[in-house]
């Protein structure tokens, strides 16, 4: 399981496929990482590297009693070194778009 560690310690979880491009991915509440597997998957058999993360607090991160908010959700994917060095292209939901 791949998980990057943020800077209170909160451990998060990330997919990563394929190669080429990055695309991000950050679902809505309440779901998790799984719900653009299939969007993922399109764009790795076109050429893309997909990386998509469970928020803190959701799926297979850990839980946390601060950063839940959008701006501890932006922190959490700029402190992975994993994720940050691959960010060509940013990909949100329905909840909000982001540049960091």
């Amino acid at each position: 399981m791949s998980t990057i560690t943020a800077k209170d310690g909160t451990e998060i979880y990330y997919k990563d496929w394929g190669e080429g491009p990055a695309v991000t991915f950050s679902h809505g509440w309440p779901l998790n990482a799984d719900m653009w597997d299939g969007q993922m998957l399109f764009l790795v058999q076109n050429g893309f590297r997909t990386i998509a993360h469970d928020r803190r607090g959701h799926g297979r991160s850990s839980q946390a009693s601060s950063g839940n908010d959008m701006d501890g959700y932006a922190d959490d994917l700029a402190g992975g070194a994993e994720i940050a060095a691959a960010v060509e292209v940013a990909r949100s939901d329905w909840t909000q778009w982001r540049a960091a």
